[in-house]
Order: structure tokens, then sequence, then C-alpha cells
């Protein structure tokens, strides 16, 4: 992969034609070019912390960087001196989650939200003269009005005078210091501050049909920094939105439940839209730098960019019906018939012969990698080839790199390879209707996913396509046995379905309780989901187990919960599930006729897919565009890496090892190429392009990188397929050492010790 070529240019010829015709946009070019990338090493660790850092933020003018840790500091660091200049006692109760600088205040004013469910607010002037060890200085507002941990805040460039944060309370709440300091004080006569923008507590989406019905825990927001009347946020479910501050209701109480206002769009994968899935919720969103773009992390998933501007485009939207279009088989196809011949696909784009020799080359390679089993080489060759050319080839060309990243997408098997591949299929046989290859490959996926029906209909037709070939007919016979296997298992599960099932009050297993593992995620969840899901009851689960070993012992205080423990699980109604009725209350989320009327919106779709990382072990994991421009992207890892990939193909770049354990923030510095990065270690890394050697992924002896890169990522792909049973102790313990267990919190999980 070192062999391919970057899309920024050569740094050298950059910067001549920057001297012979100044453009600002050469400029923010060179401050994360390629060149510089590729030289990314630790240059300084900075410490003063007492805990793991959860959040990191530069200043406007990039002087300054602030913190905010599990030992509930914020601590401000000098960006041209690598050094600790104060560390502020915020008295928060609880780890901080996020900070921020308030714009046009001098770098003065800085804002925090914790686990506490409190955002404050501290003048750093208070500070002036004073040392590292005096008296902690007292907060110049304090808003207690959320109920829930306060995930993210947001600032508006300009706005020296509001606030916004995000809480697992399914509220977004704007505070105005103009108005108020404080939150009204026990006893007034007006108990609610009135500052509740959104109200998402009955605005969750299991999938892209279900009407929204349950609270959706906000985890992240953004403000647009070249349209801020932009407002995205995401949360516990699947779905991220976006909103026009300038449409939204009047600010509210919050002292009831409103219906979700509408968004101006809803972004998602379209694989991961129509799933119910337990733990699938987004850790964090972004908008790009130029706002024309976002990008989605998610938890127990990948790194996804949508387009913003073009919700429009008919290539990047897609409804419910949509979903189950891809994975039919239909004879016509753009209005061609299923013919036994190959169409005639003369007419192309004129391509220049350096670039048709090298995208030539390019597709050798894969088809080498596909050969020789190296699946990972190989894709990136085709995301060259279809991201990197893929305006400049002729569709006969496109059709082949499809059809070739197909299959080496279903060899390789990271988690929702297939569903990429039945993508590439559908794009394939857009372009020639009677492609055997992509009938033949989409079949296969289909029979990955479990879904015998559809893809006996794909291998039929590449039968029809290619009668001698005898490999075709040994996948009908096989996919035939499989779906006799499957009704027959169906059949099985009816009849014994009343002897599994559990009387009503008792106590169930773990296994029937949760939702369906997420081992196999890719499967088919038609006829899967369980008839728990749409019931509202109050049953109770005991579980006893060890505290972890093993592989997993490090993530875990050796000094918390020796022994067993005693689980009991109960769901209760939840009047945060239900419909908002008039009176603001809910509805039963089980009611026929409000499904049946409920029209889901349009949805926009991922352009760009970004795999290698791990994120299951937090929710505050972040996903950053590095630089004014934004040409790359960057993530941190549970497995203590961050990575880099190339945003235009997502190729990925540079894998370097930041923690002890995890990677949670990933901060680009506004015009140096230097980037902060932070986890559960104490300590904040700032990495600038100061190794002598240059190298991309593994290269080079110089730095903490990754020795074996394929062995990293796979194995980050081996935890993401792990099941939902096998993380779920863990997430109870997780909740213990990090002292998450108000009264509030216990919901939907109540542990006590044995």
């Amino acid at each position: 992969m070192e062999d391919f070529a970057f899309h920024d240019g050569n740094v050298c010829a950059l910067l001549e034609s920057r001297h012979i015709n100044f453009r600002q946009d050469l400029t923010y070019g060179l401050q994360m070019h390629s060149s510089f990338i590729q030289r990314l090493s630790q240059e300084k660790e900075l410490e003063g912390h007492q805990g793991c850092v959860n959040a990191v933020a530069w200043n406007s003018r990039g002087s300054l960087l602030i913190s905010g840790s599990d030992d509930t500091r914020i601590n401000i660091w000098s960006y041209s001196g690598r050094k600790l200049l104060h560390s502020v006692d915020t008295g928060h109760s609880a780890n901080i989650f996020c900070t921020k600088f308030v714009p046009e205040t001098s770098d003065e004013l800085v804002v925090s939200g914790a686990g506490d469910a409190e955002v404050r607010l501290f003048n750093l002037s208070r500070l002036k003269g004073r040392g590292q060890d005096d008296h902690p200085i007292p907060s110049s507002a304090l808003y207690r009005c959320h109920t829930r941990r306060v995930k993210k805040l947001a600032v508006e460039i300009g706005n020296p005078n509001v606030v916004w944060s995000a809480s697992e309370d399914g509220t977004l709440r704007q505070h105005d210091f103009r108005e108020g300091m404080s939150c009204p004080p026990d006893g007034a006569s007006h108990q609610e501050c009135h500052n509740v923008l959104l109200d998402l507590r009955c605005g969750a989406k299991r999938s892209l049909a279900d009407p929204p019905r349950q609270t959706l825990a906000l985890k992240s927001c953004d403000i647009s920094s070249t349209r801020p009347h932009l407002l995205l946020v995401g949360g516990s479910d699947a779905f991220a939105r976006l909103y026009d501050r300038r449409m939204l209701p009047p600010l509210s109480s919050g002292q009831k439940k409103m219906s979700p206002p509408p968004c101006v769009s809803y972004f998602c994968p379209m694989h991961l839209s129509d799933r119910v899935r337990s733990g699938l919720h987004l850790t964090h969103v972004t908008f790009s730098p130029n706002g024309e773009e976002i990008l989605l992390s998610y938890s127990g998933e990948h790194v996804y960019l949508m387009n913003v501007n073009h919700a429009g485009l008919g290539t990047m939207q897609y409804t419910s019906g949509d979903v189950s279009k891809l994975m039919s088989f239909t004879p016509v196809l753009n209005g061609f018939e299923l013919q036994h011949h190959v169409s005639n696909l003369s007419n192309s784009l004129p391509l220049n012969c350096a670039k048709l020799d090298k995208c030539r080359k390019l597709l050798q390679t894969a088809e080498k990698c596909l050969e020789g089993g190296n699946y990972f080489g190989g894709i990136e060759a085709c995301n060259e080839i279809l991201d990197g050319n893929g305006r400049n080839i002729s569709v006969i060309f496109k059709h082949d790199s499809l059809c070739t990243r197909a299959a080496l997408l279903l060899k390789r098997k990271w988690k929702n390879d297939v569903h990429m591949a039945i993508r590439d299929c559908y794009s394939a046989r857009k372009i020639d209707h009677s492609s055997f290859r992509a009938h033949y490959y989409m079949c296969e996926a289909l029979s990955q996913l479990g879904r015998h029906k559809e893809a006996l209909d794909f291998a039929f037709a590449a039968q029809c396509l290619s009668p001698s070939n005898s490999e075709v007919a040994e996948k009908v016979e096989s996919i035939k046995r499989d779906l006799a296997a499957a009704e027959l298992e169906k059949s099985n599960k009816g009849n014994d379905g009343a002897l599994k099932s559990a009387p009503s009050g008792g106590v169930l297993s773990l296994s029937d309780f949760l939702y369906r593992s997420d081992a196999n995620s890719d499967v088919s969840q038609d006829g899967l989901r369980s008839e728990r899901e749409d019931s509202d009851y109050d049953e109770e689960v005991e579980l006893d187990f060890e505290t972890l070993s093993g592989d997993e012992s490090h993530d875990v205080d050796s000094n918390v919960l020796h022994g067993s423990l005693n689980l009991r699980i109960h769901r209760r109604v939840d009047p945060a599930r239900e419909r908002v009725g008039p009176n603001g209350s809910c509805g039963s989320p089980s009611s026929q006729n409000d499904a049946t009327l409920y029209q889901p919106e349009p949805v926009i779709d991922m352009k760009q897919r970004y795999v290698g990382h791990c994120n299951i072990g937090t929710d505050i994991k972040q996903a950053s565009f590095l630089g004014q421009k934004g040409e790359y992207v960057a993530s941190g890892s549970d497995d203590g890496r961050w990575f880099i990939w190339e945003k235009r193909t997502g190729r990925l770049i540079k894998i370097l090892v930041g923690d002890g354990a995890v990677v949670n923030c990933v901060q680009s510095h506004p015009f140096d190429c230097a980037i902060a990065t932070s986890g559960i270690d104490n300590t904040i890394k700032l990495w600038t392009p100061t190794a002598p050697v240059p190298s991309v992924v593994a290269g080079g002896a110089v730095g903490p990188q990754a020795a074996d890169v394929l062995s990293a990522i796979e194995n980050n792909q081996r935890r993401l397929s792990r099941n939902r049973e096998a993380i779920l102790p863990f997430e109870i313990l997780e909740r213990f050492r990090m002292h998450d267990f108000s009264e509030g919190s216990l919901h939907p999980f109540e542990c006590a010790q044995s």
C-alpha cells in the first residue's frame, strides 16, 4: 500500500505555487499534508491529571489547550511552552466528560459538563497571580437542570453568551449567561429552567420504520462553524439528526415530555437503519471544517462519512423501502431485462494513459490479493480505483473493480463487510444487468446473511447467465439445502416456543432477557427479533458471575468487586418509551394504529467507511477531521492506538500507539500540524511531524508504532464482533468503578455485591 500515491500533491510544488499565486486554501492544504502525516510522532507527554482524560479542546488561536478528567479538574496548557499553566478544582462530584473555551472572551471563560449532570462556568482571570496549589476558584455559573450525565458541550464561533449541553436525559439545553448564571433555587415559584432547546425524551428510533418512542440519551452534539444555525446531535440509537435552530420551537421547561421536533435530515448508513440491535449507538458526531460533511462514530461499529449539502441526491438518500430493494432480485434493473449475454458497455469516459495504466496495475494487484489471501490489501487497491479515480475510469473498469472488491469483502468478513459487498454488487448490476460475477457474489453475500430465499433467486440468475458453470450449480444446491434447514429450524422453534418461554414473573436466563447477540450481527434479523422487544413488562433476571480475568483483566481495577455478583435486572414500564399524547405523556409503543400511520423520514446514506479501530469500551470515543481542509480522518481505539485514514478513499494511513489502554479523544490544532490525544492514561500526548523517517501505517523504528498492523486490526474486528453477553459483565463492573450508581442512574440495572 505504500506505493499508492496521495491525492494532496507534492509539498514542494504546493510551496512554490503559494509564492507564485497565494491562495488561502493552499495554506490550509499544507497544515495536514500527507508528507507531514507520514512523519507524525509523539513529541510531548503532558502530565498534570490524576485520572482518565476524557476531553481536550483547543482555543481559537491554538495557543492554549484545555482538558477535563476523572479527577474533576480542568487543566489549561500552553501550546508554545508545552506545559501546565493552571489546574482548576471545578467542584464537580463526578467525572468531567466535556470542556470548552467560550469564544470571544479572550480565553478567560471556560465551561465544563460532568457525570453529576451539572454544567459549570469558570472565569480564568481570577487565577491571575495564583499558583497551581492555591485555593479553588468558585464557578461563575452553575446549571443543575439536567437529570443525567452531561456528555457534550457545544459553542458557537463569535458568540460569547451561549453554551449548549447534551445530556443522557434526552434533552439539549441552551444556557444563556445573559439570562441567569444558575438554575432557580429550591422553593422558587418557577422551579424549572426554561432552557430546553431539544426535547428528545420520546425521540429514539429502534429502526428506520419504527416511530420514535424511547428516550434518546444524547452522547454528542456539534454546531456548524460555517452555518451556526445548524445543530447536529447523536445518541442512543443509530440515527444522527440535523436541526435548524431557527426552525425549532421556543425554549421550554422540560416539565412535560414533548414530541420530537422535525429535523432537517436524518443520517445513518443504510445497513444499520433497519436492524434492531442492542448496544448500537453513536458516540460522536461532528461537522467538517467547511460544514459540508459530517462524521459519525458508532459504538460496536465503524466511522462513517456523510454529505450534508447533497441531501436531495437520490444516490445519497434512501427510504425504508430501499433497504429491502437493495437485496431483492428483479429481472429488470434500470429498464434492462436480464439476458444471457454481456451488455454492450462501450460507452465510457476518456481516460489518459497514465491513469489507465495505474488503475490496471491496481486491479491486477487486487486480483492477486484475492488469490493470495491478502484481502485487506486488495480492498485498499480497489478503494484507490473506485474512490480515488472513480470519476475518470470507464464503466467497464468500474464494474470489474466493484465485483473484485465485493469478492474481497466476502472473503475478509470483517464487521458488515458483507453489506458493503451487497452495495458493490448492486452498483455493478446497474452498470451491467447481465453480469455473472455481480449476481454470483450477491448470492454469496445473501447466503452469509442467512437470507436464503433471496440468495436462491440470485443463484438461479447466475446459473441462467452461465449454465455450464459447475461452481454456480453447486451453489444452487447448497442454498437449497440451507433454505430447507432454515425452514425446518423455524418450524421446530415454533413448536417448542411454548416450552422454552418462561412463566410470567419467573426468572429468565441472561440470553433470554437480552436482545439477540451481536456476534452474528450480519445475520438477517427477520424472524429473529425477540417478541419481548415490543412488550412492557417488569421481570427479574438473576445472574452470578465472577470478575473478569485473562485477556480482559487489565480493563478492570483489581481492587474492585472481588468475588461474585448477584445481578438483578428490571425492565419497567418507562413513560419515556411511550408515544407522546396531547397532554405530553406517551402512549403504548405497541399501538398498531400509530405504526400504520407513521411514515419514516428519508435518511442520508454513507459516503465513506473507515475501518480498523475498535469502539466498544467507552461511549465518549471521538472521530475527528484533521486540519482546516479536513482531508484526513482520525479516531481513537480500544486497543490503545489511534488511527488516521485518507478521507477520500478510506485508505488507512497511520496507526500510532497513544495510550496504555484506550484512546478516546483526538483533536487537531487549529493551524499547525499538531494533534492532541487522550484516553485512559492520566496524560495527554502531543503529536507533531518530528519523525526523521516518513512512514505509512506501520513504518519505521521511530515512534511507538504498531509492529504488526494487520494482526492489530484483525484483533479489533474480533472484538467488534464479540457478543453482547460477553461484554455486559464488564460494563456493569465499569459502572461500579466509575461510581455511577446514584439513585437516578440505577435504571435499567440494579446491582448488589453479594
